[in-house]
């Protein structure tokens, strides 16, 4: 019997074990090309950056991160309210959405019917088909408007008057700011986030959760001690997908931070981030450290995004390895 089945094994001529090698070979080499791309890209990108941001760096030194100065006429720059815009506004977002994303993927997951998982599905999909421009044109033509004659007013008269926070929620009712463009950001990443913390939640094997379901536990329960942990470093990276979305977002957060180079501790006053300064003054730089100190910016961005990202994937090995660990 044994016999009969080695010699049913069809044999492999020179001639085809050539062809194969061959295509094996080909078939490498445009795998190393396509991963060599992605790095010469990034390297690329990089080089340009620096070395158009040589000469404001070289002008301001270190002190163009911490100056709040940007005043084109005398030619004196700083990055301090870009930067500070950007991560108050990335941050904000991130506290909104990550909740609301939570609740969308387990209601989708655990708890909605079969019968509406499928448009609500689609619904959140349609979401982040949506160009980012459509979402500024709606915030500051819709939401800006009804939060400045209703919510604001009321947010300070209750919350401006607190110790320390109170701060936060003071200044005239404009709709228009760093809260505006925080939730209009939060809206656009919710479908992302979303979209990846249901995808994992339902790559949870359905034996674990149903034993928990026989054990006796809660719905609250199952996620808790059953998806989640098994589910955390693909919900991780869903966050950090949204976060790298809310960073370099430019024509949404355009339309309704305000565009002001000031700081200001309150979030309801207008503000700037990195990429709507470059969006609003890229085309009127007509001197060469005006351009120069708006492509540090794009550096900074680069940079905050690297960082960022470099965390996430910190985080994540930590968290592979201590799963490691514990088995």
């Amino acid at each position: 019997m044994s016999e009969q089945f080695i010699t049913s094994i069809p044999s492999v001529s020179p001639r085809n074990h050539n062809h194969v090698t061959w295509f094996d070979s080909l078939f490498a080499g445009a795998a190393w090309f396509a991963a060599a791309t992605v790095l010469i890209v990034i390297g690329a990108i990089l080089f340009v950056l620096i070395q158009g941001a040589l000469p404001a760096l070289y002008k301001f030194g270190p002190g163009f991160i911490s100056s709040a100065h940007w005043n084109p006429v005398t030619e004196n720059f700083g990055a301090r309210v870009p930067i500070y815009g950007t991560l108050i506004t990335s941050m904000l977002a991130m506290l909104i959405a990550m909740p609301v994303s939570f609740g969308i993927a387990l209601f989708i997951t655990e708890l909605c019917p079969r019968w509406l998982k499928r448009p609500i599905g689609i619904a959140v999909e349609l979401l982040a088909a949506i160009p980012s421009i459509i979402y500024g044109m709606w915030g500051l033509f819709v939401f800006a408007p009804l939060f400045a004659d209703h919510a604001q007013p009321w947010i300070t008269e209750h919350f401006g008057t607190l110790p320390i926070v109170g701060v936060l929620f003071t200044g005239p009712p404009l709709g228009i700011g760093l809260f505006t463009a925080s939730l209009i950001l939060a809206i656009m990443v919710i479908p992302f986030i979303s979209a990846i913390m249901r995808d994992v939640f339902e790559a949870t094997p359905r034996v674990l959760k149903e034993s928990a379901y026989g054990l006796g536990s809660t719905t609250w329960e199952v996620v808790r001690h059953v998806v989640l942990p098994y589910t955390k470093i693909g919900v991780i990276g869903g966050v950090m997908v949204g976060l790298g979305r809310a960073l370099g977002e430019t024509m949404a957060v355009t339309f309704v931070i305000g565009n002001a180079h000031k700081l200001s501790n309150s979030l309801f006053m207008p503000g700037n981030t990195i990429s709507s300064t470059l969006a609003n003054e890229f085309t009127e730089a007509v001197n060469p450290i005006y351009t120069s100190s708006l492509i540090s910016l794009g550096l900074i961005l680069f940079l905050i995004s690297f960082i960022v990202l470099a965390v996430a994937r910190a985080l994540l090995l930590r968290l592979q390895a201590n799963e490691g660990l514990s088995t």
